[in-house]
């Protein structure tokens, strides 16, 4: 599990830049970024906070993102 401590601190890489880029914990597995609904998988209890993956996953709606996500290519 990622810890409170880093969750508060993370932002959205792409978000940060213009706005406040704050991301929400969903379903224990993923990062929501909060302006531009980006998801950033969480493997291994480790963000994978890469530009690409949350791109990956931006159209994706939140109940069908999967649990646990994949590990990233």
């Amino acid at each position: 599990m990622v810890s409170k401590h880093l969750l508060e601190i993370l932002r959205c890489p792409v978000c940060v830049r213009e706005k406040e880029g704050l991301l929400i914990l969903n379903k224990e597995y993923w990062l929501v970024c909060q302006d531009c609904s980006r998801k950033y998988p969480i493997v291994e209890d480790i963000p994978i906070m890469l530009i690409d993956e949350g791109n990956k996953w931006q159209s994706t709606p939140v109940e069908t993102l999967p649990v646990p996500p994949p590990k990233p290519a």
